[in-house]
């Protein structure tokens, strides 16, 4: 545990001190979110953020690769290099597409690359730990499904990135309970509780974690840059070759609730958390994204048309302020990723009693506004599109192609601050990330 609480502060601390670096970057070449009708934020904030994740990632691997403990971990390289490849691949997609707003086809194929990549040096999902080892089809089979599988993780992440911190918030919280699994896991599967505990997947997530924490300081709010596409992009690969390697590649006859042969109908539950985890650390997400693509394309748009109608936008409809609305969906991720995780240390009967009182909190925490009159929160407040100012004599792109001059804003070493203008967005006004 050690070695991984180490690997997670050498990512956190890489983190957090390259996103002032990446802040300069994003302001330097004009990877600036300017504010569109669609956004509640009030003034352009640089993104980039991604960049800095990525040297957190690529640093943490390389002290890893040093450490005795992790030996066995390294003994084939090719996971690792597929890992970092890929990270590489979507995170410098993402750049390009915060500085020259890429089209989705461009975006989805660059994703497609990414995880064939990892695919192709060996993170692979082949089998699931259910009633034995189920393999799946044939190398071409389990390529396609790694690919799917990294692909979707990626673009939830991508659709649920719409408020300050909440991306990174919800990542590193699934990522801990992920991570308190795996670890759990392999202590319970390795000669009995006694041995070397070294695992990949357990590494991948400590690290994840380490990058959220590190960014989050710059990225709650009012924030100071966003993650960008660089940045949930590289979570999404990330969390997603986490649950490959854990669940893909697991033997199910290891877990602690199959006996060998057979499992008992109270055994069922503990035997599915290696499949049940990933989906309930990523279940907002995925939510999110299923409800944006059924209600585009429903009403005749494409999947990736942007909308105000995410599940972070009808919470700040419901009257929830902005740190609140983060802070309930924070909430709903510790429920069900904790909830989940709960499974293989309680009993069923605790850990479902545990989880719907979880639920049941959380719920009344969303609906909370509705008791009161607007519950004293700020709505959301629409037609506000300040111009965006110029950033070394250029300025930042508008994805509505329109120049609305109707304040002036100034972004420097410090916080951004608007200088003249008509009326500006009360305190507090919501500041959210870039999503589609």
């Amino acid at each position: 545990m050690r070695v991984y609480l180490l690997l997670l502060l050498v990512s956190a601390a890489t983190t957090y001190l390259m996103t002032p670096l990446a802040r300069w970057c994003a302001l330097r070449f004009g990877a600036i979110t300017a504010v569109r009708d669609r956004d509640v934020h009030a003034i352009p904030t640089p993104r980039l953020g991604g960049l800095a994740m990525l040297v957190g990632l690529l640093v943490a691997l390389t002290v890893a690769s040093g450490l005795p403990f992790l030996s066995s971990v390294f003994t084939d390289p090719r996971p690792i290099w597929g890992l970092a490849g890929g990270a590489t691949t979507v995170c410098l997609l993402g750049v390009a597409d915060d500085i020259w707003d890429l089209d989705w086809v461009t975006k989805l194929v660059g994703q497609v690359l990414g995880a064939g990549f990892m695919a192709w040096q060996g993170v692979l999902l082949f089998q699931l730990p259910i009633f034995g080892d189920v393999v799946i089809g044939s190398e071409r089979v389990w390529q396609a499904l790694t690919v799917l599988v990294v692909v979707v993780a990626m673009n939830a992440v991508n659709f649920v990135d719409g408020l300050d911190g909440l991306a990174a918030g919800m990542i590193g919280i699934g990522g801990t309970a992920f991570f308190l699994y795996s670890y759990w896991l392999t202590i319970l599967t390795v000669d009995g509780g006694r041995g070397n505990y070294a695992n990949l997947a357990t590494l991948v997530l400590a690290v994840l974690v380490g990058m959220c924490v590190g960014f989050l300081p710059h990225n709650v709010y009012p924030a100071r840059i966003f993650m960008g596409d660089s940045g949930s992009m590289l979570l999404g690969l990330v969390i997603a070759a986490a649950t490959i390697v854990l669940t893909g590649q697991l033997d199910a006859s290891a877990l602690p609730a199959h006996d060998g042969a057979a499992l008992l109908p109270r055994q069922q539950i503990p035997v599915f958390v290696p499949i049940l985890l990933p989906v309930a650390v990523l279940l907002l997400p995925l939510l999110d994204m299923g409800l944006a693509v059924i209600r585009r394309v429903g009403a005749g748009k494409s999947p990736f048309h942007p909308d105000r109608m995410h599940l972070h936008h009808r919470l700040l409809s419901l009257g929830h302020s902005h740190r609140s609305a983060v802070g309930i969906m924070w909430i709903w991720t510790v429920v069900f990723a904790f909830g989940t995780a709960s499974l293989v240390v309680l009993s069923t009967t605790q850990a479902l009693w545990g989880l719907g009182l979880g639920m049941v909190a959380a719920a009344l925490l969303t609906l909370g506004p509705l008791r009161g009159k607007n519950g004293g929160a700020q709505p959301i407040i629409t037609g506000v599109t300040p111009a965006v100012p110029p950033v070394r004599g250029a300025e930042p792109r508008s994805t509505t192609g329109e120049h609305r001059p109707a304040t002036r804003t100034t972004i420097g070493p410090g916080r951004p601050t608007t200088t003249t203008g008509p009326a500006r967005p009360p305190a507090g006004h919501p500041t959210p990330e870039k999503h589609p």
